[in-house]
């Protein structure tokens, strides 16, 4: 199907309100029947299981900006009809997304405590003295030349060297917990391993959960009903009588929703690289810390995401800044939601000391990980704005 596009600098449409409006939904609810066709067609052998996954996933996206456009647009259709198609499609999505949720949770934390806990990629140098430097001359004798610096590791250093330097003095003691021969925090070396049994466990438990709900959602008469509406969408979109011209004025209006919600976030302090605002209100000890300071975030993530949906029915082109604030604020959510699952994995009962310690550098990890989405979105909002004056 042909879709009318609109002129999005000047905001006139080409064609009809209506047309535009009816042209996107019929495309969304076509991929959203396709999507259900492959689901239902996959089999169950690996390769059955993986495209049962891509499936669902394009299933979830299609519901998304069904329901994302009847919000935006909704005075321009059958309010009644949209509210409560619009409320089904976000029970769908938010269930459809808990298991691929779940897995790259566990995929992010695996490869951060792997980074944390693996040898670094440049050893630190050390300079070695061997003891026959340090003995005094025979008279009369040549003094020896001065060996040249070696830049080694922990490991690489001659053992005579160390012990040499030990015994003079000039060697720092080891310290419990300190860098051991790897240059790795001992225990965070220890404890990695169990942590990452830990939250595997967890996770893939939490997986299994959210995948026999989705089965459930999917197989169940309210998914059914859904589905029905979406199929009639497909052939007829129930649109208010008179609609007319008003797209561009309902897209402006959720493009002002994203500004007033971005004017209240702390970009001044997003701003500056290692601000350490997001990790010392994850350190918070009340209950609403770092909930309370991620929720304006993840409000503009989401009023984020209805305006693209809204540039997508006005046209193929959407502004550069809108996609890569978007993927900024994606990655925002997932380092505090991967936080929330290693704190909720350190108040595991009776943990050893190692692990806990593992879960928290993985926690701060993570909690820094959400300073520098921040600061990624903070660029790539205000690039725009800065060539548009």
């Amino acid at each position: 199907m042909t879709r009318t596009k609109t002129a999005t600098g000047t905001g006139t449409a080409t064609g009809a309100a209506g047309e535009v409006l009816t042209a996107y939904l019929q495309d969304q609810a076509t991929d959203f029947l396709r999507s259900l066709r492959l689901h239902r067609e996959s089999t169950t052998d690996a390769q059955g299981a993986e495209e049962s996954l891509e499936a669902a996933c394009a299933l979830r996206r299609a519901a998304r900006r069904i329901g994302g456009t009847l919000h935006t647009f909704r005075p321009l259709l059958d309010p009644e009809w949209a509210s409560s198609l619009r409320a089904e499609l976000a029970w769908l999505s938010g269930t459809l997304a808990q298991e691929h949720a779940y897995a790259t949770r566990l995929s992010r934390l695996s490869t951060a405590l792997h980074r944390l806990s693996g040898p670094p990629q440049l050893p630190p140098p050390a300079r070695t003295v061997d003891a026959a430097q340090l003995a005094p001359a025979a008279p009369g004798a040549p003094a020896p030349a001065p060996a040249p610096a070696v830049a080694t590791s922990g490991a690489a250093a001659p053992a005579v060297g160390r012990r040499s330097a030990r015994r003079n003095g000039w060697a720092q003691p080891t310290v419990p917990g300190a860098l051991d021969e790897g240059s790795t925090p001992r225990g965070l070396a220890v404890g990695a391993a169990k942590a990452a049994a830990l939250l595997e466990r967890q996770l893939t438990l939490a997986r299994t959960r959210a995948h026999s709900t989705a089965l459930q959602a999917l197989g169940s008469s309210r998914f059914h009903a859904v589905a029905d509406n979406v199929a009639v969408l497909a052939s007829e979109v129930p649109l208010r009588e008179g609609a007319r011209d008003e797209l561009n004025a309902l897209a402006e209006n959720a493009e002002s929703a994203v500004a007033e919600a971005v004017a209240t976030l702390p970009l001044g302090q997003a701003g500056h690289p290692y601000n350490a605002g997001a990790l010392s209100h994850g350190l918070a000890p009340t209950d609403t810390a770092p909930d309370a300071q991620d929720a304006p975030w993840l409000k503009v993530r989401s009023l984020l995401r209805l305006h693209r949906y809204a540039q997508e029915v006005l046209g193929p082109h959407a502004e550069p800044r809108i996609a890569d604030a978007s993927h900024a604020l994606n990655v925002h959510r997932e380092a505090a939601a991967a936080a929330a699952a290693a704190a909720h994995a350190a108040r595991t009962p009776r943990i050893a000391p190692a692990t806990a310690y593992a879960l928290g550098v993985l926690h701060a990890d993570q909690r820094h990980e959400v300073e520098a989405a921040r600061f990624a979105f903070h660029q790539a909002w205000l690039r725009e704005e800065a060539r548009t004056r």
